[in-house]
C-alpha cells in the first residue's frame, strides 16, 4: 500500500517524467461520504434483478469499447504500456465484462444440495456488501476490471484504492461505470493515503478487501482485515518459471518465452521470470533468446514500433537496477543490457543474465521489469526441484513434446497455474491466483463470481 506522496496522487508520464496530475487525498468526511454512498447504492443494487444487471454489464462492455482509444492513451500516458497493449487491454476489459453477463446469471443460480429427501435444500449466493479493491498500476484498467466484473455483478459494492500513479484511469473508469447505468456510488474511487486505507478496511460498512500487489502490502491488509474478522483475497508477486525441457520445440520457445518476459516492460506478476533450461537445450536457446531479446526496440510508448517502453516510475526502475548488480555480484553473467538507458523517462535495457542460481536476486526475488534470468538444470527432476525453489507460487510454464509427461508433471508443481507449451495468461473462463507468498483466493471464472459472497444454506422441511 505504498504511497510516493503523503498529500495526495501524483501521476507522471514515465516516457518523459513530466507531470501529468495531482490528485489531492480525499479528506475524511469525503471519504465517511463515500462509504455511506457506496453502502447506499450496495443496498439497490443487491435488489436490482438480475436481467437489469445483465443489461448493464452489456451496456459498461459498449461503453469501454466506444472510449477504447481516451482510455489506451490515457494508461499509456500514465503508466508507459504501448498504445497497442493499451488497446488489446481495453478489448480485454469488454470481453471479460460479457463473460461475466453471459454466465454470471447460471454460477449464482441458487444450487440444490445433493442430499435425498422431501425436503428442499439448496444454496444461496448471497452478496456480502461493499468490497474494498486495492489494486495496482501495471494493467491500470484489467487488474480493476477482472475484479470489479465478478465482485459486482455478485451484488456487492466496489470501493477502488487504485495505485497513485494512475489515479487518471481511476477515475475515468468510474466516470464509465456511472455512464453505463450503475448506480451512483455503486464503483467509487479512494483516494488517500495508507493510514485512511487502513481505517477503511477496519470500518465496519466494508465487508471484505481484496488486494494485488507486493508480499509485504498484502501481508499489512490481511493483518488488519485479520483483526477485524473480514475476509480478504490476495494475489500477490511471483517468480514464475519457464521450465524447457530437451524435447521441447525450442523456436517456438524463444519466440513465446520474448514475450512472455517482455510485455509490459516486463512489469507483469504473472509472466515468465526464472528460465529453467534443460542442459542439452541450454546453449542453443540462450543464443536465440538473447538475439531476438538484442532486437527488441526500446522507446516511444506511442511509436507503433515500440515493443518495451518504460518503466512505470524511476524508483522501480532503481530498484530493479540493484537486484541486477547484486545478481551480477553473486556470480552470474551479464549476457544483455543490465543498464539504464540515458535521457528522458524511465527506461531500462532489456536484459538477459545467465548463471543464476537459488541465493542470487533475479532468482529469489520478483524482478518487476524486463530482466530475464536463465538457469540451468542438469535432469526433469533437478528442473522441478529448481521451479518449487521459491517463496512464490503464482503460475509456471513447462515446454515438452510430450504433453502427457507435462500434465503429470503439473501436479508436482507448487503454483495457482501452469501453462504447457504457453505462458502465464488471464482468461475470464479460469481462476487465476496463487499459493505460498504469492498469496491466497481465485479471481475471475466461477471461483470469482462466488468468492466474496455468503454461500446461505436454506433448509425447507416438508409440513
Amino acid at each position: 500500500m505504498s504511497q510516493l506522496n503523503t498529500t495526495g496522487a501524483v501521476s507522471r508520464n514515465p516516457a518523459t517524467g513530466a507531470l501529468i496530475a495531482d490528485y489531492p487525498f480525499q479528506t475524511p468526511g469525503q471519504v465517511d461520504r463515500l462509504l455511506a454512498d457506496n453502502a447506499a447504492a450496495q443496498r439497490l443494487w443487491r435488489a436490482t434483478p438480475v436481467g437489469e444487471r445483465i443489461a448493464a454489464y452489456r451496456r459498461l462492455a459498449a461503453a469501454l469499447r466506444e472510449n477504447a482509444e481516451s482510455l489506451a492513451a490515457l494508461m499509456t500516458a500514465e503508466m508507459g504500456k504501448t498504445l497497442a497493449a493499451a488497446r488489446a487491454e481495453v478489448e480485454k476489459c469488454a470481453s471479460s465484462i460479457e463473460w461475466v453477463a453471459d454466465n454470471g446469471p447460471g454460477v449464482l443460480a441458487d444450487e440444490p444440495a445433493p442430499i435425498d429427501g422431501d425436503d428442499q435444500i439448496y444454496i444461496s449466493y448471497l452478496p456480502l456488501g461493499s468490497i474494498l479493491a486495492v489494486m495496482p498500476w501495471n494493467f491500470p484498467l484489467w487488474q480493476v476490471i477482472r475484479a470489479a466484473g465478478p465482485i459486482m455483478f455478485s451484488g456487492n459494492g466496489f470501493v477502488l484504492k487504485h495505485a497513485p500513479n494512475v489515479m487518471g484511469s481511476a477515475y475515468a473508469l468510474q466516470q464509465i461505470f456511472e455512464t453505463a447505468g450503475f448506480p451512483k456510488g455503486l464503483f467509487a474511487n479512494l483516494n488517500a493515503g495508507n493510514e485512511v486505507v487502513a481505517q477503511v478496511i477496519e470500518d465496519p460498512r466494508i465487508a471484505a478487501v481484496t488486494l494485488t500487489g507486493s508480499a509485504r502490502a498484502g501481508s499489512a491488509v490481511a493483518a488488519i482485515a485479520g483483526k477485524a474478522l473480514k475476509k480478504s483475497l490476495l494475489e500477490l508477486g511471483g517468480a514464475d518459471a519457464f521450465i524447457v525441457l530437451a524435447d521441447a520445440d525450442i523456436d517456438a520457445a524463444v519466440k513465446t518465452a520474448i514475450h512472455a518476459r517482455f510485455q509490459n516492460a516486463g512489469q507483469v506478476c504473472l509472466a515468465a521470470k526464472r528460465f529453467i533450461l534443460e542442459r542439452p537445450i541450454a546453449e542453443a536457446f540462450t543464443r536465440k533468446f538473447v538475439q531476438a531479446a538484442r532486437q527488441i526496440k526500446v522507446g516511444d510508448p506511442t511509436d507503433p514500433a515500440t515493443v518495451v517502453g518504460p518503466m512505470a516510475r524511476a524508483d522501480l526502475r532503481d530498484e530493479l537496477h540493484h537486484q541486477v548488480e547484486r545478481t551480477l555480484q553473486a556470480g552470474a553473467t551479464l549476457l544483455l543490457g543490465g543498464r539504464k538507458i540515458d535521457g528522458p523517462g524511465y527506461f531500462y535495457a532489456p536484459t538477459v543474465l545467465t548463471g543464476v542460481t537459488p541465493g542470487m536476486a533475479a532468482f529469489d526475488e520478483e524482478t518487476f521489469g524486463p530482466v530475464a534470468a536463465i538457469t540451468v538444470a542438469d535432469s526433469v527432476e533437478q528442473a522441478i526441484a529448481l521451479a518449487n525453489t521459491s517463496e512464490y507460487g503464482l503460475g509456471g510454464a513447462l515446454w515438452t513434446g510430450d504433453t502427457a509427461r507435462a500434465q503429470r508433471l503439473a501436479r508436482r508443481l507448487e503454483t495457482g497455474g501452469v501453462f504447457v507449451n504457453g505462458f502465464s495468461l488471464t482468461d475470464p473462463r479460469i481462476p487465476t491466483g496463487g499459493v505460498k507468498k504469492s498469496g491466497y483466493g481465485r479471481e475471475l471464472s466461477h471461483f470469482g463470481l462466488r468468492e466474496f459472497t455468503n454461500a446461505q444454506a436454506v433448509w425447507v422441511k416438508q409440513v
